[in-house]
């Protein structure tokens, strides 16, 4: 999947792509990247038919009838599209079709595997395509051929999102003494794409380790593990997490890089902007393309199966967590509740994540009733 990884990188870079499959080639830019130099140059090459494809989920956000099972839609648009127009199509919390009188097309399949490849990106899930005619392929090529131009198998492109194996390696580790626990080491493992990269936070030593080994699965955050954001309670419980597995007789901790329940810091940014005009965590990550929840746990499975650890006791209000270290063969031997501090600022957040994603939080949220 070597190109398909290159790929990853170029869009998030700003450039666009060339999809080569058996049902013909497509040019494809994330609607992110896309400045007004990259729109002339994709214009120069191909005066095809241009398309922005989104997911079901961004559609339905916007009221369009689109199938459950729709990897995405396409958008007739036309060739003199502007930067403005297109981000407004693909990231407006509302009303953003009602002057596009959008044609809704079946899925093809370099829509899809462009799609696929800005998801895997975590840059908003929009993208620009236009499927090439004969006559633009001798131009095409040529900057294919002189490296101006990356080409990536449609084939590949969509395999990459659909592989669960990050193919990780353990890169480095260090002894770090944390506050509630002095005897702590990290581990960072690294993604085989090398896009992302994942720590097991080892507290105390492994040989006292009891069994099962207390185990925090933690989603990294920066507004609040960092700098201690009220609009979530991520800050309280990874403390709380360390302070916890120490006082059992030490355990693991894995920081996970999954921002903003796996769409990145930047649309984390975005999506608390739509919370502040009305939607709800879940509404807000479905108008901006994604599902309420697109973090997935094979790499925690794997650093667990590197570490030596098959049983744990999970300490998370994510009943998901355990299913999927289940699914991966770790034991879960049994869950312990991990809750943070309850304030006017996180209150809807919580709320939203035990009504609509089944997060255990009963105990928490009765604070708010009392």
């Amino acid at each position: 999947m070597e190109q398909a990884e290159r790929g990853v990188f170029e869009l998030r870079r700003g450039k666009f792509l060339h999809l080569s499959g058996d049902n013909g080639d497509y040019l494809a830019a994330s609607v992110e990247g896309l400045s007004e130099d990259t729109l002339e140059q994709i214009r120069r090459l191909s005066d095809g038919a241009w398309r922005l494809v989104l997911t079901s989920h961004r559609a339905r956000s916007q009221g369009l009838d689109v199938p459950d099972d729709a990897v995405g839609i396409g958008l007739s648009i036309p060739s003199t599209a502007t930067i403005n127009s297109l981000t407004r199509l693909a990231l407006e919390p509302a009303a953003a079709f009602d002057n596009a009188s959008p044609d809704l097309l079946a899925m093809r399949s370099g829509d899809a595997a462009a799609l696929a490849l800005v998801r895997s990106s975590l840059l908003v899930p929009a993208v620009l395509t236009v499927k090439l005619v004969e006559r633009d392929q001798v131009a095409v090529q040529a900057m294919v051929a002189d490296g101006r131009l990356l080409s990536v198998p449609v084939v590949e492109a969509r395999r990459l999102s659909s592989n669960p194996d990050p193919r990780l390696s353990m890169v480095s580790e260090a002894s770090i003494p944390l506050e509630g626990s002095g005897e702590t080491r990290f581990v960072l493992f690294r993604e085989g794409s090398g896009l992302l990269e994942h720590v097991a936070v080892l507290i105390g030593d492994p040989a006292d380790w009891p069994d099962p080994v207390p185990l925090r699965l933690h989603s990294a955050c920066l507004t609040g593990d960092l700098f201690g954001s009220l609009r979530c309670d991520c800050g309280d419980q990874l403390r709380s997490g360390v302070a916890m597995i120490a006082e059992a007789g030490g355990g693991l901790l894995l920081y996970l890089a999954q921002e903003g329940r796996g769409i990145g810091l930047a649309n984390k940014l975005r999506a608390y902007t739509m919370q502040d005009v009305g939607l709800d965590t879940m509404d807000a990550d479905g108008c901006l393309g994604f599902g309420q929840d697109e973090r997935r746990y094979e790499a925690a499975v794997q650093m667990l199966t590197h570490l030596g650890v098959e049983r744990v006791s999970v300490l998370t209000n994510n009943p998901d967590k355990l299913d999927a270290l289940n699914a991966g063969g770790i034991r879960v031997s049994d869950r312990r509740a991990l809750h943070g501090t309850l304030n006017d600022h996180n209150i809807r957040y919580l709320t939203a994540k035990s009504e609509r994603a089944g997060h255990l939080l009963d105990a928490v949220l009765s604070q708010s009733k009392g």
